[in-house]
């Protein structure tokens, strides 16, 4: 099957970063579903790792988003079978979506919104399901306790925070404050729910009193926390709640205990790599997801298809993302 792979940390500029190549199919175990992808999105994690994680001169596959049709089912596998249309972000610890064929386990695989095209869905998993476990799993909201409350969402625009102010404006009371610093992201995170847009380069708090706003309930900070720490501080209520998904430089935690703070961290990839007991949350709240979607209060956050599944259009998507410029997510389509 063809494959895009790297098997070095080198820059995405450089054209061995990440190569075009040939890889067996591989067999579904019993939990497995063998998935033909038909599209892929790319995250922040795939730069990341194909910066810093040592392949050990072994071709690894990156991707971790995709949407495709079943072709092979395990001997355990019940709720799938040949044909479905699926939509799925994979696991950390197993070979990635940039390949022809994939192996995924069914419990963080759904059925795919009917509504949506392969490239349309591949823009929403590993960002859907990271935006809805911050929301619902860490920081335990609901459309109850979330009345008179207030959430600020840091780097609203990327592709976490484009689906996760589409969640809160549709399961939560929640006032949503999105951070965007350009004319075409302020406009972008107002589109998708945010209520106020502050200028993440500027202090926030500081906006906050201008505009006449009190102290926030929530803070979810999507980048940068170390470079926003010390203003989370300062904007966030006593009792306040931060979820974070980056991996900032050294911050003080002890910073939080004056005014009892607590911290929630994020990594989608958890329930996967700990095949935790409840690991098959994720298809279920994909599956809402979904539904939501083909109900029409979710939309895609695809914002460019970068052609055809291979090494040069896969270099230029890392390329933009790491340039943190990008809005929404970037899709690429077909073999």
């Amino acid at each position: 099957m063809k494959a895009i792979v790297y098997s070095q940390n080198l820059a995405a500029t450089d054209p061995q970063s990440l190569y075009d190549t040939e890889l067996p199919t591989p067999t579904p175990g019993d939990n497995d579903l063998l998935v033909a992808v038909k599209a892929v999105s790319v995250n922040p994690v795939d730069t990341k790792i194909r910066r810093n994680a040592d392949p050990q001169g072994q071709p690894r596959v990156l991707g971790w988003d995709a949407a495709g049709v079943v072709v092979a089912v395990g001997g355990a596998v019940r709720d799938f079978k040949a044909g479905d249309e699926v939509w799925y972000a994979g696991a950390i610890d197993r070979p990635g979506s940039n390949s022809e064929f994939q192996l995924v386990d069914q419990r963080i695989v759904s059925h795919k919104p009917k509504s949506l095209s392969f490239s349309q869905a591949a823009a929403l998993p590993l960002t859907a399901i990271t935006a809805w476990e911050l929301l619902f799993d860490r920081l335990e909201l609901n459309e109850h306790n979330s009345k008179a409350k207030s959430l600020l969402v840091i780097g609203a625009a990327g592709g976490v925070g484009s689906v996760l102010l589409q969640l809160a404006r549709q399961k939560t009371q929640l006032k949503i404050i999105a951070t965007a610093s350009r004319p075409e992201t302020r406009e972008w995170v107002t589109t998708l729910g945010a209520d106020v847009v502050l200028d993440h380069t500027k202090p926030m708090a500081a906006q906050l009193k201008t505009l006449g706003l009190p102290e926030v309930d929530y803070v979810v900070s999507l980048t940068h926390t170390d470079h926003h720490f010390q203003d989370i501080i300062e904007l966030i209520k006593p009792q306040g709640k931060l979820a974070l998904i980056d991996d900032p430089e050294p911050i003080d935690l002890r910073q939080l205990k004056r005014k009892s703070l607590s911290l929630h961290w994020e990594l989608m990839f958890t329930r996967s790599l700990y095949q935790t007991e409840d690991m098959i949350a994720q298809q279920q709240l994909l599956q809402q997801v979904a539904d939501m979607v083909d109900a029409g209060q979710l939309k895609t956050t695809l914002s460019a298809d970068f052609g055809t599944i291979n090494a040069e259009n896969l270099r230029r998507a890392h390329q933009l993302i790491e340039s943190h410029q990008a809005i929404g997510k970037l899709v690429l389509t077909g073999f």
